[in-house]
């Protein structure tokens, strides 16, 4: 797994690759050689309220599926993160089950 990071309108751009490096390897690394290269953009949204809300969207190349993405919002960005690679995490998770099963009945149709 490759992560590319591009962090915009915020400070801390070393200590969040590594932090968002160990929640990646946590969340994805049992999905091994599958997931290619990770983009993560981490961006602060000015609100018409005045408040400063963080985003992070990521987007992985997962070699059975393609390319997935999620986005999440939150005052905090750590926050934020751990939201997006949860989701991310969930999101290939069950697709790649959608995709065994598919092909799980595709092997029990054709030995019928």
């Amino acid at each position: 797994m490759r992560v590319e990071l591009r962090v915009r309108d915020t400070d801390l751009a070393d200590a969040l690759r590594t932090y968002i490096e160990r929640r990646l390897g946590f969340a994805l690394g049992h999905f091994g050689d599958q997931v290619g290269r990770v983009r993560v953009k981490v961006s602060g949204l000015n609100g018409s309220r005045g408040g400063t809300k963080k985003s992070c969207r990521i987007s992985a190349d997962f070699k059975p599926l393609g390319r997935v993405a999620v986005q999440e919002t939150d005052l905090d960005l750590h926050a934020a993160i751990d939201r997006a690679v949860g989701r991310l995490a969930r999101s290939l998770s069950q697709r790649l089950q959608r995709v065994q099963e598919a092909n799980f009945a595709a092997e029990v149709v054709r030995v019928a």
